[in-house]
């Protein structure tokens, strides 16, 4: 699994033009999942996303998580995150999991991370439009 983490002030989602998910001061995570991922990535990442300290304290930068800043999570499926580029210009995506699997695991990161920090959503495989507000910028790529 692949994850981009971007410290947002604040982020939403939308489908067909209407708003579906929205938070405040938190993160917004695009997830991407790749063939051979299981719920061993999934427990791994949860607990990065959530632990890690990526949030200021006083004069120090980067000292707190998102649930210690009582923050929020916005949670993205972002498939295009398995591009191959290598060749060509056109990306491929056949490292990309099959759409059943990534539901599975995007659906299974989501609500486990909800047990330890509120998340939203978006939308599994629509055609979404993000909108953020990203802090400081800080973007952090997470892989397991």
């Amino acid at each position: 699994m692949k994850i981009v983490l971007q410290r947002v002030r604040s982020a939403s989602v939308a489908v067909a033009e209407k708003s579906i998910a929205e938070i405040g001061y938190g993160l917004l995570a695009l997830v991407g999942v790749v063939p051979g991922d299981s719920s061993r990535e999934v427990d791994w990442l949860v607990k990065k996303t959530a632990g890690l300290r990526i949030f200021p304290e006083g004069d120090k930068n980067m000292n707190r998580s998102v649930v210690d800043v009582g923050g929020e999570v916005l949670v993205v499926s972002q498939f295009t995150l398995a591009a191959e580029t290598a060749k060509g210009m056109r990306p491929g995506f056949s490292n990309a999991a099959e759409p059943a699997l990534a539901e599975s695991l995007y659906d299974e990161f989501a609500l486990k991370l909800d047990d330890l920090v509120p998340t939203q959503t978006g939308q599994f495989g629509a055609d979404m439009q993000v909108a953020l507000i990203n802090d400081g910028p800080v973007t952090v790529l997470l892989e397991r």
